[in-house]
């Protein structure tokens, strides 16, 4: 369950859903050998929240290595040009 914003250094608490942003991820199940080559299917949902502060300068990405990690805006827009 939301409680506070999904930003450790912010301790914002979740009151309403028509503040700050909503995110939803896929769980993934990690009963999948790491030698299968499959990919995992998500096992479920999951729902993490940035206040209005973070969200304007924050977004979360999701990734095997790392689960569910704040990202700075900056940082992914000049990722997202380099790739092109």
């Amino acid at each position: 369950m939301l409680s506070k914003c999904s930003n450790p250094r912010c301790s914002a608490p979740f009151l309403y859903l028509h503040t700050g942003k909503l995110f939803r991820f896929g769980r993934r199940n990690d009963a999948v050998t790491s030698h299968d080559s499959r990919a995992k299917a998500p096992q479920g949902i999951e729902f993490f929240w940035l206040c209005d502060e973070c969200a304007g300068e924050f977004t979360l990405e999701a990734d095997a290595a790392h689960g569910v990690h704040v990202v700075s805006l900056p940082r992914l827009a000049m990722g997202a040009s380099a790739s092109l």
